[in-house]
């Protein structure tokens, strides 16, 4: 709160679109009202697609401060820099943004965030790694705010299947940067008639962990249920047993448990090739993320989940008995199609020029499947029921192929050195996406798989061209600074 007592306290609220923003400010305003206070929000909207957030204003006036004889304090539309007393961010980029802004300041400014994440455009739009830095948005937020409250509060609100608005609302009240109880807190919630036992214990957990001491976290319901530690199978990968954990669940709930098996025998052999903690945790996290590659039966399988719909009612906000279904847009090639029936008859398929003639132009459009209707859930149903069936299709059996070469290659490079290993580790980045993208970087996959067969006798120098290839493959869609790049070794 400002230190000039002619001066309101003033709120910053940074929310995505669904997150609640508008609501948490509302709760705000009801609060500081129930209290004497005069108040007022105002919002300017984001751009849309994961581009920017809406920013709610808040301002109130405490009662013992308004003047008196029928005169009104005006109150700011806007946040101004240098002059946020709290700040309040949904998602830890939107938090780097405010601090950014000038909205956040460390003489003045109580900074709450969300140490969560939801990518932006840009970032999901790159051909490499295109995340934001989050350690350095920490950093920064540490150095500039005068209090920080910062945890994953997105996780809190889905483990009470609410929006992370209730989290922010208790973590503001845990902060004790406004002068009232948690119970007016509660009372404001109550108040508004929204979902009301589902945010007041998103509120409540919310004012736990910001009220707990430095160093100490209250458990999560996520925490209590796996007892905050990687499953025991894990124990033998101690330099990447979070990764390791974190790839065998993935790949448990893409295909079962003898998946995880395969993911870990692969593992071990490349412990006894000798490969170190950076070399085991990239390939660990590689190899995860390609033995669940997304397939028709994938795609299937996660569009019929009862958590996914139960997420799109929370979206839409649909009250109870309100009838709303789901509609998708789905558009598998004539590839894809192939790649789900069993081996050989997808390959003769394939590569039969009678049959692509004829059946490819029914996979030349997209279709829109009501899969909150009857037909539509069915036929995804049915094609995720193949699961069972996944290891004797096409697309297993070539993606199989793949991994078994880019493992045998990696072997040989952990004989060569370390530095050689990792970028091998590291060059399934380039496999992504589908159709003409995933083509695109399946072939320069292959070109610098081929480049570290050529250096494998060149130790000193092979890292360093490998490294070079695969940042060139990953600086631009079209491939010219790639193939700039192969020229030169040619």
């Amino acid at each position: 709160m400002s230190d000039n007592a002619l001066q309101p306290v003033s709120i910053a609220i940074a929310a995505l679109g669904g997150q609640g923003g508008g609501v948490l400010a509302q709760w705000i305003v009801a609060l500081a009202e129930a209290k004497g206070y005069q108040a007022q929000y105002t919002s300017v909207p984001g751009v849309a697609q994961r581009t920017g957030a809406t920013i709610y204003y808040v301002e109130m006036f405490p009662p013992a401060e308004q003047p008196g004889a029928g005169r009104e304090p005006v109150l700011a539309l806007m946040p101004a820099q240098g002059d946020v007393d709290i700040c309040i961010a949904s998602e830890l980029i939107e938090g780097g943004r405010a601090i950014e802004r000038g909205f956040v300041t460390p003489d003045t400014t109580t900074l709450i965030v969300s140490d969560s994440r939801i990518y932006a455009i840009a970032e999901k739009q790159a051909l490499g790694d295109g995340r934001a830095d989050a350690e350095h948005i920490r950093s920064a937020a540490r150095r500039h705010s005068k209090h920080l409250v910062m945890f994953d509060m997105q996780q809190v609100a889905d483990q009470n299947g609410g929006v992370i608005s209730a989290v922010l609302f208790g973590a503001l009240a845990g902060s004790r940067a406004l002068p009232f109880a948690l119970d007016a807190y509660e009372d404001a919630v109550r108040a508004s008639g929204r979902a009301v036992e589902i945010n007041l214990r998103s509120l409540r957990q919310g004012y736990d962990m910001a009220s707990a001491p430095p160093g100490a976290t209250p458990a999560t319901e996520a925490t209590r249920s796996t007892g905050g530690a990687a499953p025991d199978w894990t124990a033998e990968f101690p330099a990447a047993r979070d990764i390791i954990a974190q790839g065998a669940l993935r790949l448990r709930d893409y295909q079962d448990q003898a998946y995880v098996e395969l993911y870990l025998q692969r593992l071990r052999q490349l412990l006894e090739a000798g490969a170190d903690k950076a070399v085991l945790r990239e390939a660990a996290r590689r190899l995860a993320l390609w033995m669940s590659f997304e397939d028709v039966i994938r795609v299937a399988d996660l569009k019929t989940r009862s958590e996914r719909f139960e997420e799109i009612r929370r979206e839409v906000r649909a009250a109870p008995g309100q009838f709303w279904y789901a509609a998708d847009y789905t558009h598998p090639r004539y590839e894809e199609f192939c790649g789900t029936l069993p081996a050989r008859l997808g390959a003769a398929l394939l590569h039969s020029k009678v049959c692509s003639a004829l059946l490819a132009p029914l996979f030349s459009k997209g279709r829109v499947l009501e899969t909150g209707k009857l037909g539509g859930f069915l036929l995804f149903y049915l094609l995720a029921r193949l699961r069972r069936f996944r290891r004797g299709t096409l697309r297993y059996r070539s993606e199989n192929a793949l991994i078994e070469s880019w493992l045998a290659r990696l072997q040989d490079a952990l004989r060569v050195n370390a530095e050689l290993a990792l970028e091998v580790a590291r060059c399934p980045a380039l496999i992504k996406g589908y159709g003409d993208t995933r083509a695109r970087g399946l072939a320069r996959f292959h070109a610098i798989m081929e480049r570290a067969d050529a250096v494998a006798a060149h130790a000193a120098r092979g890292a360093d061209e490998l490294r070079t290839l695969r940042e060139a493959a990953l600086a631009d869609e079209e491939g010219a600074a790639f193939e700039a790049a192969l020229a030169r070794r040619a």
